[in-house]
């Protein structure tokens, strides 16, 4: 069959190919609502479908959004990606994910892939420097870069985050001063590679305020750990099988403390009789865990919608601009077995 053009939805609608344009765009003039019924009932009739690489390269945009995360295997990056996507479909956008796997140079490919496509903007949730990413769009106008998951680094970065911080210092007072645990150890990230702006830096900062506020140390309770559960599994095997053995333990990423779980119990310990744990995220997988994980909750949906209508935000490409350039959203705490408490509880 002969492909159908704008031309045949024109004739046959009865007017020309630029109201055939300014009906399929939504602009950039108007159409007579009669018009626009005939027109709609044309491409309705012959089946036509636009060219969205000609549009793109006619207008310098498509209705795609670009998404780089660390590692998508991971059950947070996982939620976080399905939740922007659902968000962008209802903007009518498509979204394109590409794995850094916590790779500077990886993520700059992505990014340059992703301005190749000409995506109308990028979220990013970066592990490198985000200033690079900002460069590379500027160059492309009208593109935005929006950090998810990162708090800003300049007072020109557009960013949503939650309350990590505090997120970490509610779980961590719960451990010391609801049960008594004499100290709180902390798996954070890997040490040798700190990256500013981090959310797993501020769960460990927020963690060392709580312990500070008790006046304890935390010099020799911070353990480098990987940020997934497998990494986790084996640092836990060697620590919680040393004379050292913590009390408890705060696991900057729930993932990790799913790994504690599973080294505690190849070790015969009892969670949380032997060893109370609380993890960061509230993966899906938190609840089922066993014993249920005590975890900090971030509001994971509203997130990926400010981050979805920063990235399609004209107004935040203008100077002075008074729309709201970081959204943050708070942390709350909740309390599962694995802590110590009987069952559920949600705290504001």
């Amino acid at each position: 069959m002969a492909k159908v053009t704008r031309d045949d939805v024109a004739r046959l609608a009865g007017t020309s190919t630029a109201v055939v344009s300014y009906v399929i765009n939504d602009g950039p003039r108007p159409v007579a609502p009669a018009t626009k019924e005939k027109v709609l009932a044309a491409i309705e009739q012959l089946g036509y479908r636009p060219n969205s690489v000609a549009q793109a390269m006619a207008s310098r945009r498509t209705n795609l959004i670009g998404m780089i995360v660390p590692d998508a295997r991971q059950p947070f990056f996982a939620e976080m990606t399905h939740a922007v996507e659902r968000a962008a479909s209802d903007r009518g956008k498509l979204v394109l994910i590409g794995n850094s796997d916590y790779v500077e140079d990886r993520e700059m490919h992505y990014i340059q892939a992703f301005l190749g496509m000409r995506v109308s903007g990028l979220i990013l949730v970066s592990q490198g420097a985000p200033q690079r990413a900002a460069k590379e769009f500027a160059a492309m106008e009208g593109a935005k870069v929006v950090l998810l998951h990162r708090r800003p680094e300049a007072a020109d970065d557009v960013s949503v985050v939650t309350d990590d911080i505090g997120g970490a210092e509610l779980v961590v007072r719960h451990l010391l001063e609801e049960h008594g645990h004499p100290y709180v150890a902390c798996f954070g990230g890997p040490v040798d590679t700190p990256v500013p702006g981090d959310p797993v830096i501020d769960h460990v900062a927020g963690w060392q305020q709580a312990m500070a506020a008790a006046g304890l140390d935390t010099d020799a309770h911070l353990v480098d750990a990987p940020f997934h559960r497998y990494g986790a599994y084996e640092v836990a095997l060697r620590l919680l099988a040393s004379a050292d053995r913590p009390p408890a333990v705060f696991c900057s990423t729930d993932d990790q403390a799913i790994g504690v779980l599973r080294a505690a119990r190849e070790l015969g310990l009892r969670v949380p009789e032997d060893l109370a744990v609380a993890g960061f995220d509230d993966i899906p997988e938190a609840a089922l865990a066993d014993p249920p994980l005590t975890t900090v909750a971030s509001e994971r949906e509203a997130m990926a919608r400010a981050a979805v209508e920063l990235v399609l935000d004209d107004s935040l490409m203008v100077p002075g601009s008074e729309t709201q350039r970081v959204r943050k959203f708070p942390s709350r705490l909740v309390v599962r077995r694995s802590c110590g408490c009987p069952g559920e509880q949600r705290a504001e």
